[in-house]
């Protein structure tokens, strides 16, 4: 069967715009000679609609655009995702359907078996489970989840009931978010379920970015025997007609080649951004503290792959403590990536709260970390009336090193719309950093060689106050991707026990702060945000 794999950005509860792309797809898959054309989960509603399931209308205008569709499968089998009511008898009402669309109607409706309720899915919350499989002739439906039952330890399996029930081929039409290193770990999965079942999966994943979630596309078909019999490309919309089966020329998952791990983060992370400004409508200006550091160059190199070099501003803002060198960095980072770098001295606004402060709490020649926040506020203020005088969008520059033990300045540096960098360690923000100059330099290599610093005190360094980077990171990632609590950390070499605990500490206090931080973009298993929901007062010990 020549089977068309249409692999699409949707965007959510744009229910027309979705609908017209599908309707694209389907005519390409015609002109092709396709007999079947499929696509993504939820793609009439763009994944997840959430709440929107909920407000009023919404589900109708998504079945009068399903509607529409029907007339595209005159000549060609659609399969599409769509959120269907059902007959429940229970407060939920909907599912999460995989929609064969034949003859200009319904031929088939498979429901969602397994409602994934872990991590940023919260699909149990809106839909009903399926309580059956049925293939269609030797067509069998599944929906994303559906394929991970022994991969996660579920009750049933889905994709085993079809091939029991006589399925010889099976569609796997998904909504699969994507951190690094995902799509190798999702060919050795489908590898082995197709291998087990002795039957060809077809794995058809929407592309894109939708708030925190990056969706990388990445479709493909597992033959019978667990090898990739094609693939499609990662981080853009991209479309294939493929013979299934065709079992003689595919590649072993592990042989199927794949960008490395800090490709993906650049080309996902770009992704993130263009879409969150594309999707929302925004106009696509973005505006950038630059410190003449690490996380600010990133940040804004990132910006400029997103959106173009015309569209970032950096606002250099040196201060009292600031470093020539800094100045330096963040001007000659203008020049490398062709944006527009204006500089602010902000420190008569400084000098102004210091009098301020000696009303408040009395002279004195320090006044701590007040002294030390306000310069930062300052900064975040200037940034915000840029963004409201020129309608820009502020991008926060923060890392998830920084982010998880709060060495970050609420209302400060914490402002702006978007984290580019809330789910990347400070060790992956320096391998973006040399990765952004591997045809020439983009980013100062005086910016990747100095230590890092906040430069709100005399001679100010990070590791005043922080453990070094790789102890700091790979303490947390135990604690945070890895779930684990003070005593079942392993401390990294060079840390005491005692050490990694009290990094965990740090991480569970400053909750508070995540909690006021912009949306970040998911990079990892568990990033800061709807994945990871965790009470700001408790008294768990850490």
């Amino acid at each position: 069967m020549k089977i068309a794999i249409a692999q699409i950005n949707p965007t959510v509860g744009d229910l027309q715009g979705n609908r017209r792309r599908i309707e694209e797809a389907a005519e390409r898959a015609k002109r092709a000679g396709a007999e079947l054309c499929v696509l993504p989960e939820l793609c009439l509603t763009g994944y997840p609609p959430m709440d929107l399931l909920e407000r009023e209308g919404f589900v109708r205008d998504q079945l009068r655009e399903l509607e529409i569709l029907e007339a595209c499968s005159k000549g060609i089998d659609l399969a599409v995702g769509a959120v269907l009511p059902v007959e429940s008898g229970g407060s939920k009402h909907l599912a999460n359907a995989a929609v064969l669309l034949r003859d200009g109607k319904r031929a088939a409706v498979q429901a969602k078996t397994l409602l994934p309720t872990y991590d940023v899915f919260d699909e149990n919350r809106y839909f009903v489970s399926a309580e059956e499989q049925k293939p269609i002739g030797p067509l069998g439906l599944s929906v994303c989840e559906d394929a991970w039952a022994f991969e996660l330890g579920y009750g049933r399996d889905p994709v085993g009931n079809l091939a029991a029930a006589g399925a010889k081929l099976v569609l796997n039409l998904s909504a699969s978010p994507w951190h690094a290193g995902k799509p190798a770990e999702r060919r050795r999965l489908f590898g082995e379920l197709a291998t087990r079942h002795q039957l060809p999966i077809v794995f058809v994943n929407q592309v894109g970015g939708n708030d925190e979630l990056i969706f990388d596309g990445g479709s493909f078909v597992a033959g019978r025997d667990g090898r990739i019999l094609a693939q499609l490309p990662l981080f853009e919309e991209a479309f294939e007609v493929v013979d299934v089966p065709g079992e003689t020329a595919g590649r072993l998952p592990d042989d199927v080649p794949e960008p490395d791990r800090v490709s993906q983060l650049e080309r996902g992370l770009v992704l993130g951004i263009h879409d969150y400004f594309r999707k929302q409508g925004l106009p696509p200006g973005a505006v950038i503290g630059l410190s003449g550091g690490i996380d600010s160059a990133v940040t804004a190199h990132l910006a400029v792959e997103a959106l173009g070099a015309k569209q970032v501003v950096g606002i250099a803002m040196p201060g009292p403590f600031s470093s020539g060198h800094s100045v330096d960095d963040a001007l000659g980072l203008g020049e490398r990536l062709g944006i527009d770098v204006r500089k602010v001295e902000i420190g008569r606004i400084y000098e102004a709260y210091r009098t301020i402060f000696a009303e408040l709490f009395g002279q004195k020649e320090d006044y701590g970390l007040a002294q030390q926040n306000i310069q930062s506020r300052i900064r975040g203020a200037i940034l915000m009336a840029v963004s409201n005088a020129e309608n820009r969008l502020v991008l926060a520059t923060g890392n998830k090193s920084e982010l998880s033990v709060g060495y970050c300045t609420l209302y400060g540096d914490t402002v702006g719309g978007l984290a580019v960098l809330g789910d990347v360690y400070k060790r992956d923000v320096y391998a973006i950093a040399r990765h952004a100059n591997k045809n020439g330099e983009r980013i100062p290599n005086s910016t990747i060689e100095k230590p890092p610093s906040a430069e709100l005190a005399p001679d100010q360094l990070d590791s005043d106050d922080l453990p070094p980077y790789d102890i700091l990171d790979a303490v947390l990632e135990q604690a945070i991707e890895g779930g684990l609590g003070a005593a079942a950390v392993t401390p990294p070499a060079g840390a005491t026990q005692e050490e990694a605990a009290a990094i965990v500490r740090r991480l569970d206090r400053n909750e508070y702060k995540r909690r006021q931080s912009p949306l970040v973009l998911r990079v990892s298993p568990k990033a800061f945000g709807g994945g990871r929901r965790l009470p700001i007062v408790h008294r768990y010990p850490s």
